[in-house]
């Protein structure tokens, strides 16, 4: 995939969303150089095996942009480059002369990605991902989530944000901002919740026989028979309808070899890990 070719992304982002983004436009064929402060990325330290995943192939330099000899370097890098990704408060970057305003009036090529935490006016208020699904109730304490959603959401946002500036760009437009707004991203992950299709006891929720979880021998299965053929053929081979019927089944073997009748039946059965 070199959709990307010969275009040459800079990144200021850190930890986690930014660095995400831009390892896929580095994917489409981008050349990406990161810049990381003189303390490097605090994702090398708590998770270096990811941190040195999403860098690979791209070029790492260590400047100190409150320096006027590396703001010089990090201008001229910026003068040949198609966009900008940054994950700092946006008052952080004016306080380097890196706002939009002032980007913008000095490279008009330059089109740049904004990861903020919430979408203005409330751009410079402190977040994270865990703060974000609090607010969307998406935890269920005291259990930890699963997954990094909001910065995993944003990442995606990032990179739609970043091939649609490019492409207004590359069909006449000037370099153009996006503010991507990882509590945003979180928002529309949590539609299904919103919409209270994924609520206990609705239909996505546990409330349908076809669509949940059961017991094993060892373990658990999930049965996604949502789709009425795939109803029909699960329920004519196991002859089962009601709650009961389905957990009396599912409980007499183990979660390995249900999978593997689903897939011989192809009814989306799978066993947990």
């Amino acid at each position: 995939m070199t959709a990307l070719k010969g275009m040459r992304v800079v990144t200021l982002a850190l930890n986690l969303p930014g660095p995400a983004a831009a390892r896929y436009l580095q994917g489409l064929g981008a050349k990406v150089i990161k810049v990381e402060p003189p303390s490097g990325d605090p994702m090398e330290q708590y998770h270096a095996g990811w941190y040195r995943d999403m860098a690979s192939g791209q070029t790492i330099l260590r400047l100190d942009l409150k320096e006027s000899r590396d703001r010089e370097r990090f201008g001229r890098m910026l003068s040949n480059a198609d966009l900008l990704l940054t994950a700092s408060r946006p008052a952080a970057l004016e306080r380097l002369n890196l706002d939009w305003p002032t980007l913008h009036k000095k490279y008009p090529r330059l089109c740049q990605v904004a990861i903020v935490g919430y979408p203005t006016p409330r751009q410079n208020e402190a977040g994270h991902d865990l703060t974000y699904q609090a607010a969307l109730g998406l935890l269920t304490p005291p259990h930890m989530p699963r997954t990094l959603l909001a910065d995993m959401a944003g990442a995606e946002k990032s990179i739609s944000a970043a091939l649609s500036l490019l492409l207004a760009r590359e069909r006449g437009a000037i370099g153009g901002y996006s503010e991507v707004a990882l509590s945003a991203a979180a928002a529309a992950m949590a539609e299904p919740l919103r919409y209270a299709t994924t609520s206990p006891g609705a239909n996505l929720g546990g409330g349908l026989p076809e669509y949940n979880l059961y017991a094993t021998t060892d373990g658990w299965v999930a049965v996604a028979a949502l789709e009425r053929h795939f109803k029909g053929r699960l329920e004519t081979a196991l002859q089962v309808q009601s709650d009961e019927e389905y957990r009396q089944v599912f409980a007499t073997r183990s979660a390995s070899e249900w999978q593997e009748w689903g897939q011989q039946l192809d009814v989306p059965i799978a066993a947990v890990r």
